[in-house]
């Protein structure tokens, strides 16, 4: 349909009513309407015999036909000058009877007094309006449903919105212009610098395609952005529209998909069609695996055949266009790993770009994004709240700045300080606080060592979490919890995920020493340690009866969920490891707890009495952890030897310094040097860990939807807290 297609008027309607209106009554109507009069005057015009004839109309009304000479006589009559505007045809006088056999009777009297015979007429006539309005209401409801239709279908009709019933078909992608002033660059991305790197690429091409034309280079014509919910995906697809200043076409994946058969497809065309008609330019589809699935899934059924067409038509699409045409399609999705491998070769998708959560130096550049609105207290430290939120993704921390400040707005604060957000953190992580939450004293004592056991054991063990908080307030679903500040590690050791298991039953084993009996507090701890360890011996290969085999399919094509990977008595052995995984992490956190049971008893009284503990508590009361001391020991001695090797320069360069005071500083160096390299073998580990990334593994570790990710696992450190359990 045209674009420019003018909009229907309402006029041209409004004229054809009047015309049959107009019409009607030069038909239906007369100059001259009759004159109102009553049965009185009517019976002496009879008794007179200068009635010609009297109509019943309805049974309720007469209209009374006069003999010309009355009409003469009435009208010239200088007495009574109402007659003269009596019509000199058809009806003179009206009026309304009673009923029609009164009527009668009253008519037979006053023709036996005159000696005139009247005659009476009998008609049922529709009233004018309502035979009118009967008339034309069909016409206008026909007329009304044929210009609705055509407003509908001319709304939109050069596609966009779609919303028109011809526009079914059309693409409804946002369009993004170049010329907006709300454009997005790369400042207003924080981190994602490798990603920005990498797709900086297609932005140089969109500024400076020549450069590429004359090498016979090809850009890719597609790039997927990969990478867990709220990571900052859709809004880096918008800088490289902004930075390019090219238009930008958004849509996500849901909207191609709809109740008619063959819309999803039509909307593929529609929506490259506007792309070439706009280029150069970008079109990014969100959330693609609503479209993009692997195909031959449930064979028997056919409830997928219009996905299907409409995956089809897109791989044709991003076959059809040139490199050279300047449409650069980008696509965002957190499950790469179950779209159809024909949308991921090269020529469609070529490259796939991370887009993983952020470090702890990216999260202190996101916070400064999201911070500048509030109104902050100045001693603030962002890289503080950057430390504090591992695991954290852009949505999530653009989620605690908001809380925060609702949090200071709610206790009338003039800023928002360290403590609110503090606050916003605990209670994304955990929930609301339950304090009016009804619980017996015996119920609160279990809670209360529960949650020691869990501290006392991540406190002593060297890999496990260092603690932030613990807790017995409930919250949300939880009756107790415990904060964490994981380690943001890129690979985990077996050692590191035993020491995680033994902190996390932790809880059920301080229970057991101490009631001699356990509770169903334990059941979250419970199923992520079952995960973990299963995990461990199916996917990592970390037993030796299993051997060093991995059944984890990281394609996710594979129907595990129907058949397993491997034999029944290979199932039996990996519940068997399983078992003694957990059972081994067990004794390391019983044994843990007897050695240290009177700071458990005291760890847990103090809960009981303040309800929440911090790090400073628990550290008063086991000493500093060893893992502590050993990176404390080890920045000392490096600080130390750059001391000295500072001021064995100093030596050297002083003129006519004596020589001993240069082979005292030669000596503070070697000495310095060696305590150094003593430090730093006793902080192997530390070092190592140190080292370490965030809360996902590179490869195989904390993988979105992957199982068995208790002990150091991405819903834990999503969380900023690696434990958090329902009772």
């Amino acid at each position: 349909m045209n674009v420019n297609m003018p909009r229907p008027s309402w006029m041209w309607i409004y004229g054809v009513v009047g015309l049959m209106i107009l019409g009607y009554y030069l038909f239906n109507g007369s100059n001259e309407a009759p004159l109102p009069s009553d049965w009185t005057t009517v019976e002496r015009m009879v008794e007179e015999g200068e009635v010609e004839k009297i109509r019943i109309m309805n049974r309720d009304a007469a209209q009374v036909f006069l003999t010309k000479e009355a009409v003469r006589k009435y009208r010239n009559d200088p007495e009574d000058k109402r007659y003269r505007r009596m019509p000199e045809t058809g009806v003179q006088l009206t009026f309304t009877i009673g009923s029609v056999d009164s009527f009668r009777e009253d008519l037979s009297a006053a023709e036996r007094a005159s000696g005139h015979n009247v005659p009476v007429i009998y008609e049922n006539q529709d009233k004018g309006w309502s035979n009118l309005l009967i008339n034309l209401l069909p016409w206008v409801l026909i007329i009304g449903v044929w210009f609705f239709l055509m407003r509908s279908m001319s709304r939109n009709a050069g596609g966009g919105a779609g919303g028109g019933i011809m526009n079914v078909g059309k693409a409804k992608a946002q369009v993004f212009d170049k010329d907006n002033s709300k454009r997005v660059t790369f400042k207003d991305v924080a981190g994602l610098e490798e990603a920005k790197v990498e797709i900086m690429e297609i932005v140089d091409f969109l500024k400076k395609s020549d450069k590429y034309k004359e090498l016979g280079a090809k850009i890719p014509k597609g790039a997927l952005l990969v990478g867990p919910p709220g990571t900052g995906k859709t809004l880096l697809a918008k800088a490289v529209a902004g930075e390019a200043n090219v238009p930008f076409l958004s849509i996500s994946g849901s909207d191609f998909v709809e109740m008619f058969v063959g819309v999803g497809a039509s909307r593929v065309r529609d929506l490259f069609e506007q792309a070439k008609q706009k280029a150069p330019c970008i079109v990014f589809i969100d959330e693609i695996d609503a479209i993009g699935r692997a195909r031959g899934k449930n064979a028997g059924f056919s409830g997928n055949d219009e996905r299907e067409n409409t995956l089809n038509q897109l791989l044709t699409e991003m076959d059809g266009f040139q490199t050279n045409q300047g449409v650069i399609v980008l696509a965002a999705t957190n499950r790469a790993d179950i779209l159809d491998k024909a949308l991921m070769r090269a020529g469609r998708f070529d490259r796939q770009i991370e887009v993983g959560l952020p470090d702890v130096k990216e999260r202190e550049e996101i916070f400064d994004v999201h911070l500048r609105p509030l109104k902050l207290d100045p001693q603030l430290d962002r890289a503080f709240l950057a430390r504090q939120t591992p695991g954290f993704s852009g949505a999530d921390i653009a989620n605690v700045c908001n809380e925060a400040a609702l949090i200071a707005a709610r206790h009338n604060k003039k800023y928002v300080a360290k403590e609110d957000f503090l606050a916003a953190i605990d209670r994304i992580v955990g929930g609301l606080e339950r304090k009016n939450k009804i619980i017996t004293d015996e119920e609160k004592r279990v809670i209360a060592y529960h949650e020691a056991g869990h501290a006392t054991v991540s406190w002593i063990l060297e890999n496990a979490s260092p603690l932030i908080k613990v807790t017995i307030i409930p919250r949300g679903k939880a009756l107790g919890a415990a904060w964490y500040l994981p380690e943001e590690r890129q690979i985990t050791t077996r050692e590191q995920l035993l020491d995680e298991l033994a902190a996390t039953l932790g809880g059920r084993v301080s229970e057991q020493l101490t009631f001699g009996q356990v509770s169903t507090g334990a059941l979250n701890d419970l199923e992520r340690v079952t995960k973990q360890a299963y995990a461990m011996v199916a996917y990592y290969g970390m037993s030796e009866s299993v051997g060093t085999l991995s059944y984890y399919d990281s394609t996710g094509q594979s129907d595990m969920a129907l058949t397993k990977p491997y034999s029944e008595r290979t199932a039996q052995q990996i519940d068997a490891e399983a078992k003694r995984v957990i059972e081994t992490a067990y004794a390391m956190a019983e044994k843990v707890l007897r050695e240290h049971a009177d700071g458990l008893r005291e760890l847990a009284e103090l809960l009981l009495e303040r309800e929440v503990v911090f790090t400073e508590d628990v550290e008063r009361i086991f000493g500093k952890r060893k893992k502590d001391m050993l990176r404390e020991a080890k920045e000392a001695a490096a600080k130390a030897a750059e001391e000295a090797e500072g001021n064995v320069s100093g030596g050297f360069r002083a003129e006519g310094s004596e020589a001993g005071g240069t082979g005292d500083a030669g000596a503070k160096a070697s000495d310095a040097a060696m305590g150094a390299a003593v430090a730093a073998g006793a902080a192997d580990d530390a070092a190592t860990d140190a080292a370490a990334g965030a809360k996902t593994a590179a490869a195989t570790f904390g993988k979105p939807g992957e199982p068995g990710t208790a002990g150091k696992s991405a819903a834990e450190a999503d969380a900023g807290a690696s434990r958090s359990e329902t009772r």
